[in-house]
């Protein structure tokens, strides 16, 4: 069995060295290779994807999970977890020919250098030929792979496993019914905050300077990775050792990337923090979109935009950014960066507007799969979901339909986990306070052992558990949205009294 088993180990890791090589493409693409490059580039995409795809439904692959699953008795918890988790991906591809994954593959290469020159030159109609080329893929693979309900759903469970229409639809009514009331009231309020320091110039460097700060303060570990600048931030990982994040700088408006910065450096936290017996497995990574999501909206929101952290964190941050921020104090800075309003580009978003902004795109995508949507007009039905649930509408497709890179790569499915993954985290915070003073450990900079507390119970399992036992362990209960709720609600009507 050992001999059998060291056989099936060294098959996964040629498969995830594929995967690896893929990703450093995807890596230089997005940050430092010249756009001349890019149609070479997308050719060795596919010939990289369409190896790794065709190895993980080829017969060895079938007959390793097999071999696995008649001795499942007779493994321990981690080959058990690997022969899960092939299964799964193996269940999800084996019906689609490695010839039209590698051709999906160069496609969507070749369409992110689109997007990003159709989002410079605010040319939507540039991009539509290829979004509906890459929506027309997915729906191939939907029908190949088969689907109940609704095709979506597919997708949605590639992402977050179980997830499907009718959960969401029942989530996102019950964010809604709390969040747009409370948005309402607070645009109602009286109370205004003032929101200079939000709009006041930092250079480059200055900003640069800010970010090695925050993803210290953090805990990030620079020996084991680095931050990068991209059109869209991100964070890829090719082992525990080596984690890249990038964030987008903006010299009007500094304060998008101290909040991009943090909130790629939780996802690098969760990866850096993988058990290292899981390395160059499938199970090194973290265990969904949902809960991965929950700690980059944990770093960013419930610690980064909290009053305890601004109360331990403003001298040192003034410090860095200079005298013209000496006039603003602790509460200044919470209340600021906290200010509630609707806008119109999600990654700047106020916490409490984001998960509408996430609905629009989750309501849209449903019509793109499931052949509803006119990709001519798409500009003009995402102006109408803003209208309906912010109030306001962009005047151009780079501040509306070309804002977000994920279609590009045909993530489908994707976006929801973002409003589920600020769930996640809001319930992960009350569970924590049972045991630990949160408030007092922020505001002392101990952030290390609210972070010892998620390596625990999320980080170091990676993909050893499924979603739903880590966050039963962890809570002891399933996802439950009324923590979400009650969290905002609290914040937001104290701050906006």
């Amino acid at each position: 069995m050992d001999d059998r088993l060291g056989n099936i180990e060294a098959y996964f890791r040629k498969i995830h060295a594929l995967d690896t090589a893929y990703g450093l493409f995807e890596w230089d693409i997005s940050t430092i290779a010249p756009r001349a490059g890019v149609p070479v580039r997308a050719g060795l995409f596919a010939i990289l994807a369409e190896e790794s795809f065709a190895m993980g439904i080829s017969p060895e692959m079938e007959s390793n999970l097999k071999y696995l699953e008649e001795n499942i008795d007779s493994l321990d918890s981690r080959h058990k977890a690997m022969a899960r988790v092939a299964r799964r991906e193996f269940d999800a591809k084996r019906k689609i020919p490695p010839k039209l994954a590698g051709e999906f593959a160069e496609l969507s290469s070749k369409a992110k250098a689109v997007w990003e020159k159709a989002k410079e030159e605010n040319d939507y109609l540039s991009f539509a030929p290829v979004l509906k080329e890459i929506v027309e893929y997915q729906k191939r693979f939907v029908d190949l792979r088969g689907w109940e309900g609704h095709p979506y759903n597919t997708l949605l469970d590639d992402y977050d496993e179980g997830m499907n229409v009718d959960k969401l639809d029942s989530f996102f009514a019950q964010v809604q019914e709390t969040v747009v009331p409370l948005v309402k009231a607070v645009a109602s309020s009286s109370r205004q905050i003032d929101e200079r320091l939000l709009f006041m110039q930092v250079d480059l460097q200055t900003q640069k300077k800010l970010s090695a700060f925050l993803m210290d303060k953090l805990g990030f570990d620079s020996s084991r990775g680095l931050i990068s600048e991209s059109a869209h931030p991100f964070t890829i990982n090719f082992s525990a050792n080596d984690v890249r994040i990038t964030t987008n700088y903006n010299v009007q408006k500094p304060f998008t990337s101290v909040f991009a910065v943090m909130h790629e450096t939780g996802h690098a936290l969760y990866e850096q923090n993988v058990d290292p017996s899981l390395a160059g497995t499938f199970l090194e990574n973290g265990a969904n979109m949902s809960l991965h999501e929950s700690q980059s909206r944990f770093y960013e929101n419930l610690i980064g935009r909290s009053l305890s952290f601004w109360v331990h964190a403003r001298d040192s941050i003034v410090e860095i950014l200079g005298p013209d921020f000496e006039m603003f104090s602790a509460l200044d800075f919470y209340e600021s960066v906290n200010i509630a309003k609707p806008s119109l580009i999600r990654i700047y978003a106020d916490e409490l507007t984001y998960p509408l902004h996430i609905m629009a795109r989750y309501e849209i995508e449903k019509e793109m799969i499931g052949d509803s949507a006119d990709f001519g007009s798409l500009p003009d039905l995402w102006a109408e979901k803003y209208m309906k649930y912010l109030g306001i509408k962009p005047e151009t497709d780079t501040e509306g339909i070309l804002q977000d890179i994920h279609w590009s790569g045909g993530s489908f499915g994707y976006f929801p986990s973002y409003a589920l993954g600020s769930a996640y985290a809001a319930q992960l915070k009350a569970a924590m306070s049972k045991e630990l003073d949160f408030d007092r450990l922020v505001m002392q900079g101990n952030i290390a052992e609210i972070t010892a507390w998620l390596k625990k119970n999320i980080h170091s399992y990676g993909k050893l558990l499924t979603p739903d036992e880590l966050v039963m362990n962890a809570c002891g209960e399933a996802l439950n949205a009324k923590h979400y709720t009650d969290y905002l609600s609290e914040k937001f009507s104290a701050i906006y009294q």
